[in-house]
């Protein structure tokens, strides 16, 4: 079977995985960047085509992906008269792999539908690294058909594929899932520098911790850099984190509801930005705990 022309836009390091893969499979590729020029010159190298508009983009393939950093950026690609939407085909698929807040899919969703086109979210888990052989985790939802039709691709990026329900589905549970994820983390750095202020040796405190219920992953990556001074288990960013988890506040405030356990994880989050280390990745939020218990 010939397979679907592909438009893809975003190559940062989770896009430009998702493109190589895509690209080593035979997919054929229309791309457009946000910001790093050299990805899309790999990309390109390898037999991408690259366009001058999101609208252009559209206009020249069956399915449409996006992999943005916010729902401004998603929004600002598919609206207006360059936008994707005024390029759509009729019948075409547009897939948002980012973590955007749900309303904001949903109202994109309307206007997908109006053009004759169908979206879906499917915001990612994992890593770029995992992107390169496929392995990513894809939380998708929005029409089952529209998913059946696409699933062979989602299945040729992914290694655990999910079909959660109606439009925007996926966003929640992915910003249900980053809630869960970065109030841990931030849980166990300050554990650590809890443990500073009393004069208990950080290893010593993992080690009781870990032997127990407690358990995770998570515990583990910020352990990582906490004991072992490494921050490469997990590739995730403080200002990805801060975002996702005001995104999650933002959820709770569109259904009418608030959060009472993300106020200090967001408070944590945004503090660590406003002090210069949103470049930082997640597990160095010790430091930022250790140099803020320590003011008198």
């Amino acid at each position: 079977m010939t397979k679907p022309t592909i438009g893809f836009i975003g190559l940062g390091l989770m896009g430009a995985a998702m493109v190589g893969r895509l690209q080593s499979l035979g997919y054929s590729l229309t791309v457009m960047g946000n910001v790093s020029r050299p990805r899309i010159d790999a990309a390109v190298a390898a037999g991408a085509v690259e366009a001058s508009s999101p609208r252009e983009l559209a206009q020249s393939c069956d399915i449409v992906m996006l992999c943005m950093d916010t729902s401004a950026s998603v929004e600002s690609r598919m609206r207006g008269e360059n936008g994707v939407i005024k390029g759509l085909k009729n019948g075409a698929v547009v897939i948002d792999f980012g973590t955007s807040l749900p309303a904001s899919t949903i109202a994109l969703g309307n206007e997908v539908a109006a053009v004759g086109g169908t979206y879906l979210d499917a915001p990612l888990g994992r890593t770029p690294a995992q992107a390169v052989d496929g392995l990513l985790n894809i939380m998708c939802s929005g029409d089952a058909t529209a998913f059946e039709k696409v699933r062979p691709i989602l299945e040729d990026l992914g290694e655990n594929i999910f079909h959660l329900g109606k439009l925007g589905s996926g966003n929640t549970v992915k910003l249900i899932n980053n809630f869960f994820g970065m109030t841990t983390a931030s849980a166990m750095a300050e554990a650590f520098a809890m443990a500073d202020q009393a004069g208990v040796d950080r290893q010593d405190l993992y080690e009781v911790m870990s032997a127990g219920p407690l358990r995770s992953a998570m515990m583990d990556f910020v352990k990582a850099y906490g004991v072992d001074g490494d921050p490469s288990k997990l590739g995730f960013s403080i200002r990805n984190a801060a975002k996702d988890v005001g995104y999650y506040r933002q959820m709770a405030t569109d259904l009418e509801t608030k959060s009472i356990m993300s106020t200090g994880t967001n408070e944590a989050f945004s503090g660590a930005v406003k002090q210069d280390m949103g470049d930082k990745m997640v597990s160095e939020m010790v430091d930022f705990f250790s140099h803020n218990l320590s003011q008198k």
